[in-house]
């Protein structure tokens, strides 16, 4: 599927049931685009587990980090909105062993990608949440 903001293909994944009520809706999969980052409720994805590498090395490998993550950078730009959620991923990500907003930094610096969000802004302004 296309990204309705950008063009861009879209990534569809399953959102395991612990982190569904951090994905804005009642899905139990979203997408995200591959390049302005956009995330979106869907209802179907593939079953099996993403491989989020596809839209950029900077996001975790770590299985049990990298969907946090994603739905993190997709809340990210309602921050006001989703301080919670975006507050209780950014523990599950670093649970998980890896640093968000590291992780953060280096999805900034992908070229492969242009958030409508500035995401340096945004990690500040998250290290304050910490």
């Amino acid at each position: 599927m296309d990204c309705p903001d950008c063009g861009a293909a879209t990534f569809a994944f399953p959102v395991p049931p612990e982190y569904r009520e951090y994905l804005p809706g009642d899905g139990a999969a979203a997408e995200v685009c591959t390049h302005c980052l956009t995330l979106r409720p869907v209802d179907d994805a593939p079953d099996d587990r993403p491989d989020f590498s596809t839209i950029s090395d900077a996001i975790p490998s770590n299985p049990d980090a990298a969907v946090p993550f994603v739905l993190l950078v997709g809340l990210v730009p309602s921050l006001a909105r989703y301080r919670s959620e975006i507050s209780a991923l950014l523990e599950v990500v670093e649970r998980a062993g890896t640093d968000p907003l590291l992780a953060l930094d280096r999805l900034a610096d992908d070229p492969g990608v242009e958030s409508d969000t500035d995401l340096r802004g945004r990690r500040r302004q998250l290290e304050q949440l910490l």
